[in-house]
C-alpha cells in the first residue's frame, strides 16, 4: 500500500483551500497556481492538485500566455491531467480570450494602428499558424465587422480579393484594414505581404473602398504598413 506523503487539499485549513479562499476573499487574492488548482479540482494518491498546477506553470516559466497555447493533448502529457481536466483548462482560457476580444471590439472606432492591434491580438496574436483577417469600417472609421479570409500562411494560401470586396459591399464598408499574424514574432513585411497589400489597394480604388492599413500582429507587438509609410 502506498503512503501519501502530502496533506490533501481537503485536509488543509479552510482559509488555505483555493475554492474557499476565492469564495470568502475574492478571486483577485489567489495566485495563478491556486486558480489553476481550482480548474484541476483533484490530484492523485501521489500528488495534490496544487502540485500538478505548480509543475505545469513551472514548465511554462509561469507564463499564462504560454499556458493558453497548450492543446488538450499537450496538457494530458502532465501526470495527473486527464482528458476532462485538460478540456476544462482549455475551455477556461478560451473564455478569457473571448472576454478580452469583446472588451476591445466594443471600443470599435479605429483611430490608430495600436487600436487594430488591441482588437486583433486576442484573436490571432498567440496562434501557431498564420491567419489573414479583414476589418470592415464605415466612413467614420467605426468597425462594422471583421472576417477571417484565409488560414495557414500567406504564401501557401490564396487571399481572395473578390470575397473581401464582396463582403465590404454587402456591409456598406468604405474602408478596410488588412491584418495577419506572424507566429515567429518577426515584425517585418515580406514581399508576399507587400504584393497582397498593393493588389488589394488597387482593386479597391474602382469601388471607392480604401485599404487604410495592413497590420502584422505578433504576440507582444505589431507592425503597421501605414505607420511605416508603405500605404
Amino acid at each position: 500500500m502506498k503512503v501519501i506523503s502530502y496533506i490533501p487539499i481537503k485536509g488543509w485549513a479552510t482559509d488555505d483551500k483555493p475554492r474557499e479562499k476565492l469564495i470568502h476573499k475574492g478571486e483577485s487574492v489567489l495566485s495563478d497556481t491556486e486558480l489553476l488548482t481550482i480548474l484541476i479540482r483533484s490530484g492523485s494518491r501521489e500528488v495534490s492538485a496544487l502540485e500538478v498546477a505548480k509543475k505545469i506553470l513551472s514548465s511554462l516559466d509561469n507564463n499564462l500566455n504560454n499556458l493558453g497555447k497548450l492543446s488538450v493533448k499537450k496538457l494530458m502529457s502532465f501526470k495527473g491531467i486527464g482528458e476532462a481536466k485538460a478540456v476544462t483548462i482549455v475551455a477556461a482560457l478560451e473564455l478569457g480570450r473571448r472576454r478580452r476580444e469583446e472588451e476591445f471590439v466594443r471600443c470599435d472606432k479605429i483611430t490608430s494602428s495600436k487600436a487594430v492591434f488591441e482588437i486583433m491580438k486576442p484573436l490571432i496574436g498567440e496562434l501557431q499558424h498564420e491567419e489573414f483577417w479583414v476589418i470592415f469600417l464605415n466612413n467614420s472609421n467605426k468597425v462594422i465587422s471583421k472576417s477571417q479570409i484565409s488560414k495557414g500562411g500567406i504564401e501557401g494560401t490564396i487571399v481572395d480579393a473578390r470575397l473581401i470586396f464582396k463582403t465590404a459591399l454587402e456591409n456598406n464598408a468604405t474602408g478596410i484594414i488588412l491584418c495577419h499574424n506572424h507566429p515567429s514574432g518577426v515584425l517585418k513585411a515580406s514581399e508576399p505581404d507587400k504584393k497582397i497589400t498593393l493588389k488589394l489597394k488597387e482593386a479597391g480604388k474602382s469601388l471607392d473602398i480604401k485599404v487604410l492599413d495592413h497590420v502584422i500582429i505578433a504576440e507582444r507587438n505589431y507592425y503597421s504598413f501605414l505607420d511605416d509609410g508603405l500605404l
